[in-house]
């Protein structure tokens, strides 16, 4: 891990209580917000937003205009492509059935968390609360409004499963019943009868 300290561009808006790991950049125009946490060798890029208390781990990447909002959690190793946008709010509304601006007492924020590892495509969407698994991919466009399993590439509004994906991000090719195969990395990994993906040991 580097030691370095965090490049922060002149035209970037960082709360001072947000925490900037070392080796990190945070591009033009992008905004942390208060106590937002991120990790070490991390990518902000430009125009993107990290809300209020959201957390980062090492070696995250935000593509130019990506939006996070609270809570959200990423762990490490986690791409969002450009314009993605993580909501928070189930039900949302500007105002009550009163008719009076809402604020922030008024709802209650649910955040995405993204695993270790996984990718999430450009413009793609995902509702508040859902869970996208370990080194799981998200296309690009897809609409995620469930959780979605480790090693998982769903596509689609609703976005579904459509293959298995290893570490390397390719789709895994089959290799026996219930046996799936890496091309690039000759990885191995078992597929479970009710549906989930393990690596082999």
């Amino acid at each position: 891990m580097t030691s370095s300290a965090p490049r922060i561009e002149a035209t970037a808006d960082v709360d001072p209580s947000a925490e900037i790991g070392p080796g990190s950049t945070v591009w033009h125009l992008a905004q942390v917000r208060e106590d937002a946490r991120i990790g070490a060798e991390c990518i902000i890029g430009r125009g993107a937003y990290v809300g209020p208390g959201v957390r980062l781990g090492d070696r995250v990447k935000l593509q130019n205009h990506a939006l996070v909002y609270e809570p959200a959690v990423l762990e490490d190793g986690v791409f969002v492509g450009p314009a993605a946008v993580l909501t928070n709010d189930l039900y949302p509304r500007s105002v009550d059935p009163d008719g009076k601006l809402k604020r922030g007492d008024d709802w209650h924020a649910r955040g995405v968390t993204l695993r270790e590892g996984c990718s999430i495509g450009g413009r793609a969407v995902l509702v508040a609360g859902v869970t996208v698994g370990r080194w799981a991919l998200v296309a690009a466009g897809a609409v995620v409004h469930r959780d979605v399993p480790d090693h998982a590439l769903v596509a689609g509004v609703p976005a579904r499963r459509i293959k298995w994906v290893g570490r390397a991000g390719e789709p895994l090719a089959p290799d026996g019943p219930q046996r799936w195969r890496c091309p690039r990395t000759g990885e191995t990994y078992t597929e479970s009868a009710s549906g989930t993906l393990t690596r082999d040991a």
